[in-house]
Protein backbone atom coordinates (compact mmCIF):
# COMPACT_ATOMS: atom_id res chain seq x y z
CA UNK A 1 0.00 0.00 0.00
CA UNK A 2 1.58 3.44 -0.56
CA UNK A 3 2.09 6.23 1.58
CA UNK A 4 -0.04 8.05 -0.22
CA UNK A 5 -3.11 6.06 -0.08
CA UNK A 6 -6.01 8.02 2.27
CA UNK A 7 -6.62 4.56 3.85
CA UNK A 8 -2.93 4.74 5.60
CA UNK A 9 -4.38 6.72 8.40
CA UNK A 10 -7.07 4.68 9.00
CA UNK A 11 -5.26 1.50 8.69
CA UNK A 12 -3.12 2.72 10.74
CA UNK A 13 -5.50 3.57 13.61
CA UNK A 14 -6.90 0.25 13.18
CA UNK A 15 -3.24 -1.48 14.15
CA UNK A 16 -2.87 1.09 17.44
CA UNK A 17 -6.28 -0.19 18.70
CA UNK A 18 -5.72 -3.54 18.44
CA UNK A 19 -2.13 -3.08 20.41
CA UNK A 20 -4.20 -1.38 23.02
CA UNK A 21 -3.59 2.83 22.56
CA UNK A 22 -6.80 4.49 23.57
CA UNK A 23 -5.96 6.95 20.99
CA UNK A 24 -3.71 8.38 18.06
CA UNK A 25 -3.34 11.09 16.33
CA UNK A 26 -1.58 12.68 13.21
CA UNK A 27 0.65 16.14 13.07
CA UNK A 28 2.88 18.27 10.61
CA UNK A 29 5.44 19.57 12.18
CA UNK A 30 4.68 23.33 12.04
CA UNK A 31 5.58 26.27 14.48
CA UNK A 32 3.94 25.97 17.34
CA UNK A 33 5.02 29.70 18.93
CA UNK A 34 2.29 29.57 22.14
CA UNK A 35 3.26 26.46 23.32
CA UNK A 36 7.25 27.95 23.31
CA UNK A 37 5.75 30.66 24.98
CA UNK A 38 4.66 29.08 27.83
CA UNK A 39 7.67 26.56 28.60
CA UNK A 40 10.02 29.64 28.37
CA UNK A 41 7.60 31.12 30.99
CA UNK A 42 7.56 28.45 33.32
CA UNK A 43 11.94 28.56 33.23
CA UNK A 44 11.41 32.17 33.45
CA UNK A 45 9.28 32.24 36.14
CA UNK A 46 11.32 30.01 38.02
CA UNK A 47 7.85 27.26 38.27
CA UNK A 48 10.29 24.82 37.00
CA UNK A 49 12.13 24.00 40.46
CA UNK A 50 15.10 22.69 40.32
CA UNK A 51 14.56 20.50 37.09
CA UNK A 52 17.44 22.24 35.18
CA UNK A 53 16.99 20.11 31.79
CA UNK A 54 13.47 22.38 31.51
CA UNK A 55 16.21 25.41 30.63
CA UNK A 56 18.16 23.64 27.81
CA UNK A 57 17.38 21.90 24.49
CA UNK A 58 14.54 24.51 23.84
CA UNK A 59 15.93 24.88 20.23
CA UNK A 60 14.65 21.32 19.61
CA UNK A 61 11.10 21.66 21.46
CA UNK A 62 10.65 24.63 18.77
CA UNK A 63 11.63 22.51 15.51
CA UNK A 64 11.50 19.05 16.18
CA UNK A 65 12.91 18.40 12.93
CA UNK A 66 16.15 18.87 14.50
CA UNK A 67 15.39 15.27 16.29
CA UNK A 68 14.83 13.39 13.19
CA UNK A 69 15.88 15.08 10.25
CA UNK A 70 13.61 15.10 7.13
CA UNK A 71 10.79 15.24 9.78
CA UNK A 72 7.21 15.21 8.20
CA UNK A 73 4.46 13.43 10.25
CA UNK A 74 4.33 13.88 14.35
CA UNK A 75 2.45 10.65 15.79
CA UNK A 76 0.96 11.14 18.63
CA UNK A 77 -0.48 7.99 20.85
CA UNK A 78 -1.90 7.33 24.48
CA UNK A 79 -2.40 4.61 26.47
CA UNK A 80 -4.52 3.94 29.58
CA UNK A 81 -2.92 2.82 32.92
CA UNK A 82 -6.53 3.42 34.87
CA UNK A 83 -6.99 0.56 36.46
CA UNK A 84 -9.14 -0.06 40.19
CA UNK A 85 -6.98 0.65 43.09
CA UNK A 86 -8.17 0.69 47.11
CA UNK A 87 -5.99 1.77 49.65
CA UNK A 88 -5.68 1.37 52.82
CA UNK A 89 -6.02 4.10 55.31
CA UNK A 90 -3.30 4.81 57.61
CA UNK A 91 -0.10 4.01 55.04
CA UNK A 92 1.78 6.19 52.40
CA UNK A 93 0.15 6.77 49.21
CA UNK A 94 1.97 6.12 45.75
CA UNK A 95 0.68 7.23 42.35
CA UNK A 96 -0.82 4.93 40.47
CA UNK A 97 1.39 4.77 37.76
CA UNK A 98 4.26 3.96 39.72
CA UNK A 99 3.09 0.51 41.10
CA UNK A 100 3.19 -1.19 37.45
CA UNK A 101 6.19 -1.65 35.18
CA UNK A 102 7.66 1.01 34.27
CA UNK A 103 5.64 3.22 31.66
CA UNK A 104 8.99 3.94 29.56
CA UNK A 105 9.38 0.06 28.92
CA UNK A 106 5.78 -1.04 28.33
CA UNK A 107 5.07 2.18 25.59
CA UNK A 108 8.33 2.08 24.10
CA UNK A 109 7.62 -1.28 23.34
CA UNK A 110 4.43 -1.01 22.20
CA UNK A 111 5.41 1.91 19.81
CA UNK A 112 7.84 -0.86 18.28
CA UNK A 113 5.12 -3.27 17.42
CA UNK A 114 2.81 -0.20 15.80
CA UNK A 115 5.95 1.12 13.83
CA UNK A 116 6.67 -2.12 12.69
CA UNK A 117 3.14 -2.72 11.50
CA UNK A 118 3.45 1.25 9.41
CA UNK A 119 6.57 -0.14 7.74
CA UNK A 120 4.65 -2.96 6.67
CA UNK A 121 1.50 -0.65 5.42
CA UNK A 122 3.86 1.46 3.65
CA UNK A 123 6.28 -1.62 2.40
CA UNK A 124 9.45 0.89 2.08
CA UNK A 125 12.17 2.05 4.22
CA UNK A 126 11.08 4.56 7.38
CA UNK A 127 13.32 7.04 8.93
CA UNK A 128 11.57 7.13 12.29
CA UNK A 129 12.52 7.83 15.80
CA UNK A 130 10.12 6.71 19.02
CA UNK A 131 10.25 8.93 22.23
CA UNK A 132 8.33 8.19 25.85
CA UNK A 133 8.92 10.79 27.45
CA UNK A 134 13.08 11.07 26.86
CA UNK A 135 13.25 13.62 24.17
CA UNK A 136 12.68 17.69 24.48
CA UNK A 137 9.78 17.35 23.05
CA UNK A 138 5.96 18.90 23.70
CA UNK A 139 4.12 15.84 24.26
CA UNK A 140 0.60 17.63 25.51
CA UNK A 141 1.19 19.83 22.55
CA UNK A 142 1.81 17.75 19.58
CA UNK A 143 -1.40 15.72 20.84
CA UNK A 144 -4.04 18.28 21.06
CA UNK A 145 -2.51 19.23 17.75
CA UNK A 146 -3.48 15.61 16.22
CA UNK A 147 -6.98 16.27 17.75
CA UNK A 148 -6.42 13.34 20.35
CA UNK A 149 -7.29 15.29 23.46
CA UNK A 150 -7.06 18.71 25.61
CA UNK A 151 -5.37 19.55 28.21
CA UNK A 152 -7.19 19.96 31.37
CA UNK A 153 -7.24 22.58 34.59
CA UNK A 154 -4.76 20.65 35.88
CA UNK A 155 -2.21 20.64 32.87
CA UNK A 156 -2.99 16.70 32.02
CA UNK A 157 -3.77 16.01 29.14
CA UNK A 158 -7.56 14.58 28.60
CA UNK A 159 -8.65 12.25 26.43
CA UNK A 160 -12.53 11.07 25.28
CA UNK A 161 -13.67 8.12 27.04
CA UNK A 162 -9.83 7.73 28.52
CA UNK A 163 -9.59 11.04 30.94
CA UNK A 164 -5.86 11.81 31.74
CA UNK A 165 -5.24 8.57 33.46
CA UNK A 166 -2.36 8.57 30.12
CA UNK A 167 0.96 7.46 29.14
CA UNK A 168 1.91 9.95 26.19
CA UNK A 169 4.42 8.29 23.02
CA UNK A 170 5.69 9.62 19.78
CA UNK A 171 6.94 8.15 16.54
CA UNK A 172 8.24 10.48 14.22
CA UNK A 173 8.44 9.75 10.94
CA UNK A 174 10.07 10.97 7.70
CA UNK A 175 6.92 10.45 5.60
CA UNK A 176 3.85 12.47 5.23
CA UNK A 177 0.46 10.90 6.61
CA UNK A 178 -2.52 12.62 5.27
CA UNK A 179 -5.30 12.59 8.04
CA UNK A 180 -8.50 14.17 9.18
CA UNK A 181 -8.93 16.27 12.58
CA UNK A 182 -11.16 16.76 15.40
CA UNK A 183 -11.74 19.65 17.01
CA UNK A 184 -12.34 18.79 20.80
CA UNK A 185 -14.35 20.43 23.45
CA UNK A 186 -13.17 22.18 26.50
CA UNK A 187 -13.46 19.44 29.14
CA UNK A 188 -12.94 20.99 32.45
CA UNK A 189 -15.85 23.27 31.56
CA UNK A 190 -16.47 26.03 34.47
CA UNK A 191 -15.53 22.68 37.21
CA UNK A 192 -12.46 24.10 39.17
CA UNK A 193 -12.12 20.74 41.60
CA UNK A 194 -8.88 20.24 40.50
CA UNK A 195 -7.53 23.53 41.73
CA UNK A 196 -9.53 23.73 44.83
CA UNK A 197 -7.92 20.23 46.47
CA UNK A 198 -4.21 20.81 45.24
CA UNK A 199 -3.05 20.73 48.57
CA UNK A 200 -0.13 22.96 48.44
CA UNK A 201 -1.26 25.33 45.41
CA UNK A 202 0.77 24.30 42.60
CA UNK A 203 -2.19 24.62 40.27
CA UNK A 204 -1.68 28.28 40.61
CA UNK A 205 -4.44 28.96 37.85
CA UNK A 206 -6.17 26.70 35.55
CA UNK A 207 -3.34 25.25 33.29
CA UNK A 208 -0.36 26.58 34.95
CA UNK A 209 1.44 24.68 37.62
CA UNK A 210 4.14 25.63 39.65
CA UNK A 211 6.05 22.63 39.80
CA UNK A 212 8.24 23.59 42.83
CA UNK A 213 4.99 22.85 44.93
CA UNK A 214 3.97 19.75 42.99
CA UNK A 215 4.24 16.98 45.47
CA UNK A 216 4.99 14.87 42.51
CA UNK A 217 7.96 17.21 42.17
CA UNK A 218 9.23 17.24 45.71
CA UNK A 219 9.13 13.40 45.71
CA UNK A 220 10.25 12.46 42.43
CA UNK A 221 12.22 15.04 40.59
CA UNK A 222 13.87 16.31 44.01
CA UNK A 223 16.85 15.02 44.50
CA UNK A 224 18.43 16.79 47.75
CA UNK A 225 16.90 16.88 51.35
CA UNK A 226 13.85 18.48 51.95
CA UNK A 227 13.80 21.59 54.02
CA UNK A 228 10.76 21.42 56.76
CA UNK A 229 8.38 23.18 54.41
CA UNK A 230 8.76 20.71 51.72
CA UNK A 231 8.92 17.67 54.32
CA UNK A 232 5.28 18.95 55.58
CA UNK A 233 3.84 19.96 52.06
CA UNK A 234 3.81 16.03 50.40
CA UNK A 235 1.50 14.83 53.33
CA UNK A 236 1.22 11.05 52.97
CA UNK A 237 2.20 11.17 49.67
CA UNK A 238 5.57 8.55 49.48
CA UNK A 239 5.98 9.04 45.40
CA UNK A 240 3.78 11.00 43.38
CA UNK A 241 0.28 12.26 43.53
CA UNK A 242 -2.67 11.62 41.87
CA UNK A 243 -5.05 14.22 44.04
CA UNK A 244 -6.01 16.29 40.86
CA UNK A 245 -7.11 13.44 38.98
CA UNK A 246 -8.48 11.60 41.69
CA UNK A 247 -11.14 14.59 42.03
CA UNK A 248 -11.87 15.38 38.28
CA UNK A 249 -15.19 14.46 37.51
CA UNK A 250 -13.98 13.63 33.83
CA UNK A 251 -12.16 10.90 34.91
CA UNK A 252 -15.02 8.93 36.90
CA UNK A 253 -16.79 8.14 33.88
CA UNK A 254 -14.41 6.92 31.13
CA UNK A 255 -15.28 3.73 29.23
CA UNK A 256 -11.77 2.92 28.54
CA UNK A 257 -9.95 1.01 31.21
CA UNK A 258 -6.17 0.08 31.57
CA UNK A 259 -3.94 -1.59 28.78
CA UNK A 260 -3.58 -5.47 30.02
CA UNK A 261 0.52 -4.63 29.44
CA UNK A 262 0.50 -3.01 32.90
CA UNK A 263 0.07 -5.37 35.92
CA UNK A 264 -0.30 -4.24 38.88
CA UNK A 265 2.65 -4.87 41.71
CA UNK A 266 0.27 -5.83 44.31
CA UNK A 267 3.03 -6.20 47.17
CA UNK A 268 3.34 -2.26 46.88
CA UNK A 269 -0.07 -1.31 46.57
CA UNK A 270 -0.18 -0.57 50.65
CA UNK A 271 3.69 -0.94 51.83
CA UNK A 272 4.38 -0.16 55.50
CA UNK A 273 6.70 2.86 55.55
CA UNK A 274 8.15 0.57 58.17
CA UNK A 275 9.16 -2.09 55.42
CA UNK A 276 9.99 0.75 53.39
CA UNK A 277 12.94 2.52 56.20
CA UNK A 278 13.86 -1.07 56.82
CA UNK A 279 14.94 -1.87 53.37
CA UNK A 280 18.75 -3.08 52.46
CA UNK A 281 19.87 -2.03 48.72
CA UNK A 282 19.41 -5.41 47.76
CA UNK A 283 15.77 -5.23 49.05
CA UNK A 284 15.10 -1.94 47.04
CA UNK A 285 16.27 -3.84 44.01
CA UNK A 286 14.21 -6.83 44.52
CA UNK A 287 10.72 -4.57 45.30
CA UNK A 288 11.26 -2.00 43.31
CA UNK A 289 13.13 -2.80 40.15
CA UNK A 290 11.91 -2.55 36.75
CA UNK A 291 9.01 0.39 38.11
CA UNK A 292 9.03 4.33 37.97
CA UNK A 293 10.21 4.25 41.73
CA UNK A 294 13.72 2.16 41.22
CA UNK A 295 14.79 5.47 39.09
CA UNK A 296 14.95 7.43 42.53
CA UNK A 297 16.73 5.08 44.34
CA UNK A 298 16.66 3.86 48.27
CA UNK A 299 18.09 7.31 49.45
CA UNK A 300 15.29 9.35 48.32
CA UNK A 301 12.44 6.78 48.47
CA UNK A 302 13.67 6.76 52.19
CA UNK A 303 14.03 10.74 52.66
CA UNK A 304 9.98 10.54 51.80
CA UNK A 305 9.06 7.72 53.59
CA UNK A 306 10.53 9.78 56.87
CA UNK A 307 8.96 12.73 55.90
CA UNK A 308 5.16 10.58 55.55
CA UNK A 309 5.54 8.96 59.20
CA UNK A 310 6.24 12.56 60.41
CA UNK A 311 3.39 14.08 58.97
CA UNK A 312 1.20 11.00 59.75
CA UNK A 313 2.37 11.24 63.08
CA UNK A 314 1.34 15.08 63.57
CA UNK A 315 -1.81 14.77 62.24
CA UNK A 316 -2.39 11.41 64.22
CA UNK A 317 -3.30 9.45 61.39
CA UNK A 318 -0.96 6.79 62.85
Amino acid sequence: MSDHSTDLAHNIRKAAAQLGFAAIGFSAPLPQTLAILRATAMVHEHRNGEMHYLESRMEERADPSLLLPGLRTIISTVISYNYPLKRQAGLPKISKYAIIDDYHTVVRSKLEELLAEIEILVAEPLHARITVDSSPLLEKNWAEEAGIGKTGKNTLLKVPSAGSYLFLGEILLDREIPSSKFTLPNYCGSCGDCLTHCPTGALVEAGKIDASKCISYLTIELKREFTAEEAAMIGDWMFGCDLCQEVCPYNQQTSITANKAFKVREELVNISMERVLNLTKSGFRELFYGTPIFRIGLRRLKRNARAVENNMKKSGTI
